[in-house]
């Protein structure tokens, strides 16, 4: 029985053993998990920035385009009211219309910054939330592993204290305070029979021989004897009146 037990208990041991692996196993998931967590809203927070920063220059770039036509709008409207030199006008005014060019290239640069920086963002946000969805998953799935750990754990101390309880020697035990009781009740009454014995007399053991106990001494048949002579003569007495 005891060799059957260790291979139980042996059992046992293999199991928790079995089963602290996939815990130490998802909180180390989980550990990696959050760290590309970080690292994922660290990176999505720069792409956020760049986003922020080309839409900003895109709006720039754009408000600036607008400006440098009115400005060579204006320059031509002023030479046709003969304010400034016409070639003069044409030459600030076909400067002014490169500059808007090259700022209408560097918004389209931006729109197309932009777009890609949208498709990055929804990209990494997606993945964001499956992180944190996994994380959250894992993290209950821990939780059911630690219960079941414990209660493993418990089962097997109770099972391992059980399995140490020799039924043959508490029965052993029991028997032998058994004895011990029926020993010490065998030797009171042994005491109260010497106890009895000590305290009768000689003359309650002859009263016991001629069957006087309880009062029937010969003085107390000797009171008896007279008081019906008594009750003899007080009826006698009666009669004759």
């Amino acid at each position: 029985m005891k060799r059957l037990f260790g291979i139980v208990e042996s059992e046992t041991h293999s199991v928790l053993d079995k089963l602290e692996n996939p815990i130490k196993q998802t909180e180390q998931g989980i550990r990696d998990l959050k760290a590309d967590l970080s690292k994922s809203m660290q990176g999505l927070a720069e792409v956020k920035a760049l986003n922020i920063r080309e839409r900003k220059e895109h709006q720039t770039n754009v408000r600036s385009a607008k400006e440098f036509e009115q400005k060579a709008m204006m320059l031509l409207e002023r030479a046709n009211h003969g304010q400034i030199n016409p070639q003069e006008a044409d030459r600030l005014a076909t400067q002014a219309l490169e500059r808007k060019q090259q700022l209408e290239q560097r918004a389209g640069a931006n729109a197309t910054n932009l777009k890609n920086y949208e498709g990055m963002l929804t990209k990494m946000e997606s993945n964001v939330q499956q992180l944190k969805s996994q994380i959250s998953k894992w993290e209950n799935e821990l939780k059911t592993l630690k219960a079941r750990a414990t209660v493993s754990d418990a089962s097997a101390k109770l099972n391992k204290q059980l399995s140490n309880v020799d039924s043959s020697t508490t029965i052993a035990r029991l028997e032998k305070m058994r004895e011990k009781v029926e020993e010490k009740e065998a030797l009171a009454d042994s005491y109260a029979d010497i106890a009895s014995l000590s305290n009768t007399t000689v003359e309650d053991e002859i009263d016991s021989a001629l069957g006087l106990q309880g009062g029937n001494s010969p003085h107390t048949l000797g009171a008896s004897s007279e008081l019906e002579k008594l009750k003899a003569q007080l009826a006698e007495k009666n009669n004759t009146k």
